[in-house]
């Protein structure tokens, strides 16, 4: 029987994408000049507001308040017109170091201190369960709906910046519905869901025909439309307050947007803000290359691996592996293949994925996963032959 799959992307200058591009900002500008720097950060908006909180631990200075500004400024976001204005909003910090419990554990992990060793090895930073997924829908080994999400909100910044549609403003979604057949392949797009913030002077029926075919006609392949799609733009018929005037916004509150769109699961750990001795982060990265090195080798169609740590316990505490039916190999040899060839203790991954480098600014909008062209080594894949 045939079903249908939803998944939304939101733009950059969502108030939620806001906080976590500040927060990333603010990473890389630390890690930039202190790679060994331990930073937790968490960003809210409000009107009129930026606050900035968390745990750091650095021997460089930044000036917070000057990233945020310049991230709100480059979004769009620099008049009162606009409801939000990163020339005048106010921007207060709240940061304190990473507590001293937590760092005992992270800078020499329990297999360290019960060995004696000298070794410095990290622990993982916290507990908990991080998921990576992979599957042929699309080139680039994502779920369809997801993959398209992000094209369409993509987009909408795009003709936004470019002039193409000038009265849009900087905040926005997409979502896309995907139709799936008997044999679980994508047939059809059930629905397409655009809205954008614009002008108080911008014309609906105007809106919704310039994003329809500028976006909605310019993202979405044509065989992928038919007379029964249905296309949904603003449809509460007006979206002119938006940003952190609308909404509060958050950092970490769209981990599901960042990820597989709902079709893989999620352990609930934010990325954003998070210097790579977070398993949060640096795990799922690890475990999104490790499921699509699966899926490129041929040894299944969709693969889902799950690994989980304890906090200050260097190897993971389990390694799961799903495929929903679709291994080529028996699982068990695909999850002995997997731990064979990772090493997944916190700092080899850290070194395998080069991630102690100012790169996480770019992961922030449009999914941290299936962007080929940003040169993240966790989009490479390896033989698991």
């Amino acid at each position: 029987m045939a079903r249908i799959f939803t998944s939304e992307s939101v733009t950059e200058g969502h108030p939620d994408k806001i906080c976590d591009q500040i927060a990333d900002r603010i990473l890389d500008a630390i890690i930039k000049d202190d790679p060994m720097a331990r930073v937790a950060c968490e960003v809210t908006a409000a009107t009129g507001q930026i606050f900035i909180m968390g745990e750091i631990t650095t021997e460089t200075y930044v000036d917070f308040a000057s990233i945020a500004r310049k991230t709100i400024l480059d979004i769009g976001y620099n008049s009162s017109e606009m409801g939000f204005d990163g020339n005048t909003c106010s921007v207060i910090s709240c940061v304190h170091e990473q507590s001293p419990d937590i760092a005992m554990g992270v800078d020499r992990s329990l297999e360290a201190r019960m060995s004696d060793s000298c070794d410095a090895e990290n622990g993982a930073g916290d507990q908990g369960m991080m998921f990576g997924y992979a599957c042929r829908e699309t080139k680039e080994l994502m779920p369809l709906a997801v993959s398209l999400a992000h094209k369409l909100t993509a987009r909408l910044t795009e003709v936004r910046k470019n002039g193409t549609i000038p009265y849009l403003r900087p905040d926005g979604k997409g979502q896309v519905s995907v139709e799936y057949d008997e044999k679980g392949e994508p047939s059809r797009v059930e629905a397409v869901v655009v809205s954008s913030q614009h002008s108080a002077g911008a014309d609906i029926e105007t809106v919704r025909r310039d994003i329809r075919k500028h976006v909605i006609e310019h993202v979405i392949p044509a065989r992928y439309i038919d007379e029964d799609t249905k296309i949904y733009v603003n449809p509460t018929g007006r979206f002119v307050i938006g940003g952190p005037c609308g909404d509060t916004g958050l950092t970490g509150r769209k981990i599901i947007v960042d990820t597989y769109g709902g079709a893989g699961r999620h352990g609930g750990g934010s990325f954003s803000g998070k210097d790579p001795t977070k398993v949060d982060r640096s795990a799922a990265y690890m475990a999104r290359h490790i499921a699509k090195s699966v899926v490129a080798s041929g040894l299944s169609d969709i693969c889902e691996l799950q690994i989980a740590y304890a906090i200050g316990v260097a190897k993971p505490v389990s390694v799961n592996v799903t495929t929903f039916g679709t291994e080529k190999i028996p699982v068990s040899e695909i999850e002995k293949r997997i731990l064979d060839r990772f090493d997944l203790r916190p700092a080899a991954i850290i070194k395998y994925l080069d991630l102690r480098k100012p790169i996480y600014a770019e992961t922030t909008n449009y999914g941290h996963f299936g962007r080929e062209d940003r040169g993240f080594k966790w989009e490479e894949t390896v033989k698991l032959d």
